[in-house]
């Protein structure tokens, strides 16, 4: 047989282990492994091509940033956040579903992960919407959707990972995500008024500025690790990997002595989960690498620039790139959507004139809409986890936060200064911090 009719052959294989539910690591990794063989290259390069490739300073922020999510979380961080969100945010209708949702921003802020701000918040906030007389599919939906903004509000794994796939600093990827990542939380935060208004959902208390003043101490202790990444990275103290070392640092200390919610004991099992999150990830990465030259080698990019190209003008081409996004986002997981297609439309989009700040922010936006679009959508499925309730009933409730995001997400790719203002201004525009 020639060599196109076996590439199609072990495409198509690939695609069968997929729809099977094969961990899309070994798909990955035996579609390499085989078009190796059939290009004759030296299996040997595939060793090295992936050691070579993990060999990154820079790599090491994702686990210390899924460490520090964990570890919020462990010490109680987490629900004082979620508390003083609804000191501020509990006078106004539907304010606790809204405080939920601030909750997963600030929480998105510090851990970098959506998976985790939808198992914490939403296992913080849950069962008190439910007692507040909110219908407990929609409570499940509101976490579900406010986790979508771990991966773009800073620091962000998906930026990390993003970044170097693409050779784009991170610290200005961390700043390009900041306004669309507000803009996020705003829009879901207005759609949930909006339904609980038309529903009656929630009880409604007083504004309290003892209360605000009672919850605002613990609320500042995961404000401050904010103020760390942030301050650390664009002050020049901190790279981005030292600054997620320095924050979990800060997080265990806090936990361990300040809240003193973190036992020592229960350290192992807080590691583990944290190893076990980045063990599904790096091995991924790793693979990736090999993915991309091969794809080089067979002119994926090139076929699809071409197609692109024949359909129109910028808008006409930007569009359907969000369009392509999208639709493998309801079925892929994030990490291997974004190694399969940035390395592709990153460059198509350059050549484009999109500006490539402004494309990493177009691109992470749709794939963390991913995260609540069946029929993969895993923040749906974690909101299903930690409530017990069916996936497809949280579907329907999940609508009104996807429709927000998706005006959202049209709203940042017309104006490209929402996601390179804050690089400009802060001076770097791509001359900035490095990847180490």
């Amino acid at each position: 047989m020639s060599d196109p009719v076996i590439i199609t052959l072990l495409t198509l294989a690939a695609l069968f282990f997929f729809a099977a539910g094969t961990p899309l690591m070994l798909i990955i990794g035996l579609w390499v492994v085989g078009m190796q063989l059939i290009f004759d290259f030296p299996l040997a390069n595939v060793g090295s091509a992936m050691f070579e490739g993990l060999n990154s300073f820079a790599l090491l922020a994702a686990p210390l940033f899924i460490l520090t999510g964990d570890l919020i979380s462990a010490g109680g961080i987490a629900r004082r956040m979620s508390d003083f969100a609804l000191a501020i945010l509990g006078w106004i209708r539907g304010g606790l579903g809204m405080a939920s949702i601030a909750a997963c921003g600030m929480f998105a802020a510090i851990s970098g992960s959506n998976a985790a701000t939808t198992a914490t918040i939403g296992s913080i906030t849950y069962p008190t919407m439910c007692r507040q007389n909110y219908e407990k599919h929609f409570s499940a939906a509101t976490a579900a959707a406010g986790g979508t903004v771990g991966i773009i509000i800073p620091p962000s794994i998906l930026f990390i990972v993003y970044g170097y796939l693409i050779g784009l600093p991170i610290s200005e990827l961390f700043l390009a995500g900041i306004i669309p990542g507000i803009l996020m939380v705003l829009a879901m935060m207005l759609a949930c008024y909006w339904v609980s208004r038309r529903r009656s959902y929630g009880v409604v208390h007083a504004f309290e500025k003892k209360e605000v003043q009672r919850t605002f101490p613990g609320a500042s202790i995961g404000i401050v690790a904010i103020f760390i990444v942030l301050y650390g990275i664009y002050t020049g103290i901190f790279s981005p990997t030292e600054a997620s070392a320095v924050t979990v640092v800060y997080c265990l200390l806090a936990g361990l002595l300040v809240t003193r919610e973190t036992k020592w004991w229960k350290l192992p099992s807080i590691f583990f989960r944290s190893a076990i999150i980045i063990g599904i990830i790096v091995p991924l990465v790793a693979v990736s690498i090999m993915m991309q030259e091969i794809l080089a080698v067979i002119g994926a990019k090139e076929f699809v620039e071409g197609l692109l190209n024949q359909l129109g003008g910028y808008y006409v081409v930007l569009f359907c790139m969000m369009g392509m996004v999208l639709a493998a986002g309801t079925l892929l997981e994030s990490v291997p959507n974004t190694i399969i297609l940035a390395p592709i439309l990153a460059p198509i989009a350059h050549g484009l004139g999109v500006d490539p700040f402004h494309f990493a922010v177009i691109f992470l936006i749709g794939d963390s809409i991913g995260f609540i679009t069946p029929p993969y959508g895993l923040n749906l499925y974690v909101a299903s986890g930690i409530t017990g309730l069916p996936y497809f009933r949280i579907v329907r409730q999940v609508i009104p936060y996807l429709f927000a995001l998706l005006v959202v997400w049209g709203i940042v790719a017309m104006v490209p200064d929402l996601s390179t203002w804050l690089v400009k201004f802060a001076g770097l525009g791509g001359a900035g911090l490095t990847l180490n």
